[in-house]
């Protein structure tokens, strides 16, 4: 818990010019966490928003709490403002008191001003602040501030620079004697260069360009971006390459079985060495579900800027981890964590681990050898859709037995897939810089790292692998592939989704298999009374509508994400063309995440992780052959179209009275499940392989 390492409330407070200062080590993404942090403040102080900010994330200042993943900005560092301003307020209020006499009780707060007996005046809450000794401990028994229905909501950041156009990125990024610099990449990860022409090597003299080379890492660097950009292109053409033996082209399914990994089994939600559990005694039911490797789909390429003067090295990226980013750069370049210091500027989010890392490390490679003046550095399309680590390719095996009502008695899981975990984390083996794409490259290359499986609960693949169902016996593996073609890291809900997907579209197998009603089937196996809200309610929606869309086709999901935040039922409404290609009319989403802080973030987070998802379902995947990636810009990788949206209706089941907790990986899992099984209602084909497309069905079919 982030409040265990930073106890004090300094470690999160500050003012400055009469403003509150938030602090933080989660990083704004676009989902809104600053706005959200900003609401918490003003709640439990009553400040105005233009009295509050939100300090740079950068290290040696931010609070450390690891990566801004897995939806826990809210649970982590929103639990820990709250405590901290509530805290503050309880010490502002007694110095209060010790000033101008009256109790505690008798002082009331509104709009950043302290109003009570002995002072002539309201005072400013702020004022006291400011001299009161913010190194105090926060107190996890602060009394916190009930609020209204009717909250005044906070605005979010940088919304007006958003729509006119000014807000600042760190592609704008600008200095004095700023120089561009590409990276020129092999044809693919096993290529290692032979050789640079003479005569390549005379057009980046001519060109008066830098070239900074380390092994089979090259980048040119110049004044002028266009000219940069035009000659790596040539420069690209002017080297040879050894292919060594090419990618693996092969079906990567094949690969993803449980005699080629290593296997344990999952006791309360997380991996054990204990034998793994004999098979169900009888199966009444099984499936497999396949989802191929994926990208993180920015829709703008990975970027960052970095300088080195001084013995200094300082570097502007988009990283969601720059304490761990920071560890592994310092450990690759052999400079000291105190001569590393990393800032958080916005750049393409990706939920998820794209290329922001390995453009920051490959600007302070660059920027080591030309010291003294900022590199900004910036990947291309091409560069995005080949290089970043890929969400990796997945398979789940499930199997059930059924009671002689015709309900789950047992339940078999195992899920099989590569690895979900290659940040550059320090670790064992020096792990972080063998996560880091340009060491693979260098004169002495560190990594790649192998696979190993991660041991926390609901991490990596086995993230929803145990149902939220309350299923008597259950059985749950998880099987770990490496050697897998590509390198693969965190993508938005790791292995919950495809879980998700498996689980929920297995149950609504089993319910239509027996003629019994999707959503009855769900509520008789689920025995938490949250989630069976959240699904009665979407249920009595539809029961609303019926009647209303008589040629569409529905389908239903229902999922608690981590089984502990935030829980959501997804009714997804479809028509499938003549040409056999589903289009989304309608979404329904019914979402409970606790105590709703920012009520529009909420729903935005929402509606995201269903277009992600929709996505997902409809069209996105990787493809390649022996010579490298070939799905290389959006035309060869489709992501879903602005006229592929359908209409999206959110409805949020508020409880102000339990804990808020994380929604931005909550609504991908039911998503694909509710797409698959409006696919089911509509055709009779039950599809177990991602993504979704005509050609797909099509297939499916005539195999029929």
């Amino acid at each position: 818990m982030s409040l265990n390492a930073y106890p004090r409330i300094k470690d999160w407070l500050g003012v400055q010019d009469n403003r509150l200062v938030l602090s933080s080590g989660k990083v704004d993404i676009g989902q809104r966490i600053s706005t959200a942090l900003i609401q918490i403040a003003h709640e439990e102080l009553s400040l105005p928003f233009d009295r509050i900010r939100v300090a740079p994330v950068r290290t040696g200042l931010a609070p450390d709490e690891g990566i801004t993943s897995g939806s826990n900005s809210i649970e982590q560092s929103g639990r820990a403002i709250r405590l901290a301003t509530a805290t503050l307020r309880a010490h502002v209020v007694a110095e209060a008191v010790r000033k101008f006499g009256g109790r505690d009780a008798d002082w009331s707060l509104e709009n950043g001003a302290l109003h009570g007996p002995g002072a002539n005046a309201p005072v400013d809450l702020l004022s006291i602040a400011s001299e009161l000794d913010m190194s105090l401990p926060v107190d996890l028994d602060a009394s916190l501030r009930e609020q209204g229905v009717e909250r005044v909501r906070a605005p979010m950041r940088g919304m007006r620079d958003l729509v006119v156009g000014s807000y600042k990125f760190i592609h704008d990024l600008d200095l004095p004697g700023l120089l561009h610099a590409r990276v020129v990449r092999p044809p693919h990860a096993k290529a290692r260069l032979l050789d640079i022409s003479q005569k390549g090597r005379e057009r980046v003299a001519e060109a008066r360009l830098r070239l900074v080379q380390d092994g089979s890492f090259l980048a040119l660097v110049g004044a002028d971006e266009w000219q940069v950009i035009d000659a790596a292109a040539k420069l690209q053409n002017a080297c040879s390459w050894s292919d060594q033996d090419g990618l693996d082209d092969g079906d990567v399914f094949s690969l993803l079985t449980q005699s080629n990994a290593q296997r344990f089994t999952i006791v309360d939600s997380k991996p054990s060495d204990a034998d793994i559990p004999a098979e169900l005694g009888r199966v009444d039911a099984q499936a497999r579900f396949e989802r191929p490797f994926t990208l993180h789909g920015s829709l703008a390429p990975s970027a960052a800027m970095a300088e080195f003067s001084g013995g200094l090295l300082r570097v502007h990226t988009h990283s969601q981890g720059i304490y761990a980013l920071r560890e592994s750069m310092a450990d690759s370049l052999g400079m000291s964590l105190e001569d590393v210091e990393l800032t958080h500027a916005p750049g393409p989010g990706c939920y998820g681990h794209n290329g922001a890392d390995d453009a920051a490390f490959e600007a302070a490679l660059i920027a080591q050898e030309i010291p003294d003046t900022p590199i900004l550095l910036k990947w291309t399309r091409a560069d995005e859709h080949a290089w970043e680590p890929f969400g990796t390719a997945m398979a789940v095996e499930l199997g059930a037995e059924l009671d002689t009502d015709g309900n789950v008695s047992a339940y078999s899981a195992e899920a099989i897939s590569g690895t979900h975990r290659g940040r550059p984390r320090p670790g064992p083996n020096r792990a972080g810089p063998a996560r880091l794409l340009a060491n693979h490259f260098r004169t002495e290359p560190i990594g790649p790292a192998p696979a190993a499986p991660n041991r926390n609960r609901h991490g990596g693949m086995h993230r929803n692998l145990d149902p939220i169902y309350a299923f008597a016996d259950k059985r749950l593996v998880k099987n770990l592939v490496d050697g897998l073609p590509h390198r693969t890291s965190a993508l938005r809900c790791l292995g919950g989704a495809v879980n998700n997907f498996a689980l929920e579209s297995f149950m609504d197998e089993l319910a239509y298999a027996q003629s019994r009603d999707p959503v009855e089937f769900r509520l008789a196996h689920l025995k938490d009374a949250r989630g069976i809200a959240v699904l009665k309610h979407l249920q009595n929606l539809l029961a609303e509508r019926a009647g209303e869309a008589e040629a569409l086709s529905t389908g239903v999901a229902y999922a608690q994400y981590k089984n502990a935040m935030t829980r959501v039922a997804v009714a997804v409404e479809i028509a499938v063309t003549e040409e056999a290609e589903i289009q989304l009319e309608r979404a329904t989403i019914v979402a409970d995440a606790g105590r709703v802080i920012d009520r529009a973030g909420l729903e935005a987070q929402l509606e995201g992780g269903f277009l992600q998802a929709a996505s997902w379902a409809l069209c996105e995947e990787v493809t390649w052959d022996r010579d490298g990636i070939t799905s290389l810009d959006w035309d060869s990788y489709p992501v879903l179209r602005f006229d592929q949206v359908p209409r999206i209706h959110v409805h949020i089941i508020d409880q102000p009275n339990e804990p808020a907790v994380g929604a931005g990986e909550a609504a991908p899992g039911p998503t694909l499940a509710a797409i698959g099984n409006a696919l089911f209602n509509a055709t009779g084909l039950r599809m177990r392989r991602l993504p979704l497309t005509g050609d797909a069905i099509r297939r499916q079919a005539l195999s029929m």
